[in-house]
């Protein structure tokens, strides 16, 4: 044990003010208490300790930290009832210091050689300069003084963390150093200022309130008598661990800069030089292990693949082979002989690598990387190293994972950029494009082309359902609205009259009049373009000026105001309750497809896009291009024909349903268009969209935007009808199959036996149009 003084401050703490006493009461104290409650044999060593303070005049006494050796006895008795017995003063860090840790006036041996070998005050390590060390200095005394004379607690303990780089092994090493306040009491000189903790607590926790604290509590008017226990522990391990934790959740650096650090701490964690570490992530596309030294830098496999030029299709099969059987796998020694046995560790050798390592690395139970431990030098891997490895694999586990979802997440933002959100049926062949486009190196060049993706040979549907005079239904709300609204403002106006005498609103009242004759007949854009500005040039601004001056007008013109609201107002009501109903509908009929054609994805893999008009309308797209792992045959177009068929029922009869529920009666047409041969598709990467190609192919989608509001030939009866389910088709053969269709509804109740056979209008540029029409049963139980 030492009794030299040691100063942990690098200079005196004369910036403190408070008044401190080197004294041994509050501890003898503590015996006494001890002496009454202590039932085992110890109580009898309390009892010896207590006599001997006695003996040596140390109760009563102000001790001068300078002649600590007068004390040695006490000071080891001391040391004896506040330390494990079984502990090796050669090995515990631990001290006694001033009141207000300033002076180290007792340690053991270990404690003593840190501090002489490290030349520097502990408090002071890690800070700016000596500013910080006195702040906190200030923190701990109002940290005792707030609980000792007012109960107020803080949740900053004690502690510091102090660093150092170990000269020997030149790896960081940690320790904690803390201090226990047990045996000093605080006594106040004068009366307490009374303090409320809703006051004081925004001061409690944190070093910013010390200025305010020292305005209200003076240190001055107290005094610190007692003694300070210090104790260092080695928390280097848990350190590194936490480090790692940390990283991963509070990182602000780029990927690679988290790599690094997250190395360092393992390094730290071997504290081992020798042992170097790498990481990689297993990414893949379409479940293919990529090559990829950028996205996987911080691994020595890969750089040294990269440096030595390993084949992609070697590293491939490495992978693949690796992930059917992962396991820890050891090379204490990497020779010519195991070269040959193990491909890969031939670039390792010509990087240098003498040593190398791997352990698989799993993220719920899925092998997700591997951690390489390596080195330059021939070493042994003994279990020690394995066992603290084996704690952080779970943050290692994180950290890779974490790495592939960002993998994933670029490959998607580059699919989303240059195309769209895609459906898992052809997301693979996205994925193959986007990685084509990133491993090219694309992606460091601006407005670099990316390459179309293309599907041949598909077989397309269409369907459409369409809200019936939508049109009309919104032009007759929209009058609606506006003779409400005028007939407001009228009103308004003549209630402003009786009270305000100005020409000018009889002027308004007449403007008003005319535009309420206007739009009770036909209603152009430009007209309601022309109110719009009547309103807000001139209305408004008018009525404003009176809410503003005339109070007791306020209450009638607020009203007006009100109805300007679009979400609320009068003025937009019935225009609301329209969109409210057409959009119930239109959510029923996107939820239902949803749904059902998750039906469809099961029996074959097909591409689904839905299109938002007054209505819905939809492509489906199916073909062997779209599936290369799954056979295509025709009864897989046949069985969704027919799946198409029954759904457009069950659709209408969903419609149908909602007629009690929403303010306007609106009622659904169904349409179908039936096209035998396939097509080919590519993405529009402008539109982003896919958009059929070729000049046949072209009739397809131009024939699907003109029959919508086909008329049957000789007639001006339109061939879609609410109730009605039509298939507009070229060919006989395509009738015929889809007689099969509907005979097969018809007996099992879904449709009505009304089928009709019709000739259709000619089109712009589109002849020989035929189509077949049949009735929903509403009255169906599915």
């Amino acid at each position: 044990m030492h009794t030299e003084v040691l100063n942990i401050s690098k200079n005196d703490c004369n910036v403190c003010q408070v008044e401190t006493c080197l004294t041994f009461d509050p501890f003898v104290a503590h015996l006494q208490e001890r002496v009454k409650t202590e039932k085992t044999l110890k109580s009898e060593f309390y009892k010896y300790v207590l006599h001997k303070f006695e003996t040596d005049l140390c109760i009563d006494l102000e001790v001068n930290p300078d002649y600590a050796e007068m004390y040695r006895g006490t000071l080891e008795l001391i040391y004896s009832i506040l330390t494990p017995p079984i502990l090796n003063e050669k090995e515990f860090f631990w001290a006694l210091s001033t009141p207000v840790p300033e002076k180290i006036f007792f340690s053991t041996e270990a404690f003593f050689e840190f501090h002489s070998s490290h030349h520097s005050g502990l408090y002071a390590v890690n800070m700016a300069d000596q500013d910080l060390f006195a702040q906190r200095q200030k923190r701990f005394i109002y940290n005792l003084i707030l609980e000792r004379m007012y109960g107020f607690s803080t949740i900053l303990r004690n502690e510091l963390l102090y660093s150092y780089v170990d000269p020997d092994t030149k790896l960081t090493r940690y320790y904690n150093i803390f201090t226990n306040p047990q045996f000093v009491n605080v006594v106040s000189k004068g009366e307490l200022p009374v303090l409320s903790f809703e006051a004081i607590e925004p001061y409690l926790n944190d070093f910013e309130g010390i200025d305010v604290l020292e305005s209200i509590l003076p240190l001055s008017n107290f005094k610190f008598e007692g003694f300070s226990v210090i104790t260092l522990t080695d928390v280097t391990l848990p350190h590194a661990m936490e480090s790692i934790r940390n990283e991963l959740v509070n990182h602000s650096s780029n990927e690679t800069e988290q790599y690094e650090h997250i190395i360092n701490s393992l390094k730290t964690l071997s504290e081992d030089p020798a042992i170097e570490f790498g990481l990689m992530p297993f990414l893949t596309v379409n479940n293919r292990p990529i090559f990829d030294t950028d996205e996987c830098s911080q691994s020595v496999l890969m750089s040294s693949a990269k440096k030595y030029s390993m084949a992609e299709e070697t590293f491939v099969a490495i992978a693949n082979d690796y992930n059917k059987n992962p396991k820890p796998i050891f090379f204490n020694v990497i020779n010519d002989e195991k070269t040959i046995k193990y491909p890969f560790l031939k670039v390792l050798k010509q990087s240098g690598v003498k040593s190398y390592g791997i352990f698989p690395v799993y993220y719920n139970k899925k092998n997700v990387g591997i951690l390489e431990v390596y080195a330059y030098k021939e070493i042994a891997f003994y279990e020690k190293l394995l066992s603290k490895l084996q704690t952080a694999m779970p943050l290692i586990a994180q950290l890779l994972q974490n790495s592939i979802d960002q993998f994933n997440d670029r490959i998607e933002r580059v699919i989303k950029d240059k195309f769209t959100s895609l459906q898992p049926s052809v997301q693979w062949k996205f994925n193959e494009v986007a990685w084509e486009y990133l491993k090219s190196g694309n992606r460091r060049r601006k407005n670099q082309e990316i390459e179309t993706v293309v599907f041949d040979n598909v077989y397309p549907l269409f369907g459409a359902i369409d809200i019936r005079n939508s049109t009309i239904e919104r032009n007759t709300a929209l009058q609606d609205d506006l003779k409400a609204f005028l007939t407001l403002v009228m009103d308004t106006l003549t209630s402003l009259k009786k009270h305000i005498h100005l020409r000018l609103i009889d002027n308004l009242v007449f403007k008003c009049d005319e535009w309420l004759q206007r739009v009770s007949g036909f209603i152009t854009t430009n007209d309601e373009l022309t109110l719009d500005g009547f309103v807000r040039d001139e209305l408004n601004p008018f009525l404003e000026h009176f809410r503003q001056n005339y109070p007791d007008e306020k209450p009638v013109i607020d009203k007006y105001f009100a109805a300007l609201s679009e979400d609320t107002g009068l003025s937009f009501a019935n225009r609301r309750n329209l969109e409210n109903s057409m959009q119930l509908i239109n959510n029923s009929i996107n939820h239902y497809l949803e749904v059902a054609q998750g039906e469809v994805q099961e029996s074959y893999p097909c591409y689904f896009e839905k299109f938002r008009t007054d209505g819905v309308e939809y492509d489906i797209y199916i073909g062997q291009s779209i599936a290369p792992g799954r056979v295509f045959d025709l009864l897989y177009l046949k069985n969704i024909r027919l799946w198409q068929l029954r759904s457009m029922a069950e659709i209408a009869r969903i419609t149908n349903s909602l007629i009690d529920q929403i303010s306007h009666q609106l009622q659904t047409t169904q349409l179908i268009f039936i096209h035998s041969n396939p097509i080919q598709i590519s993405f529009r990467n402008d539109e982003r969209r896919f958009d059929v190609e070729g000049a046949y192919n072209i009739r397809y989608e131009v024939v699907k935007k003109r029959i919508d509001k086909v008329l049957i030939a000789g007639t001006v009866e339109r061939l879609t009808q609410p109730g009605k389910i039509a298939m507009v088709y070229f060919n006989a053969n395509e009738a015929t199959e889809y007689q099969e269709y509907i005979k097969y509804l018809q007996d099992s109740h879904i449709l009505n036996n009304d089928l009709e056979y019709l000739d259709l209008e000619e089109l712009q540029g589109v002849t020989g149009l035929k189509a077949l029409r049949v009735g929903v049963n509403y009255d169906f139980k599915s």
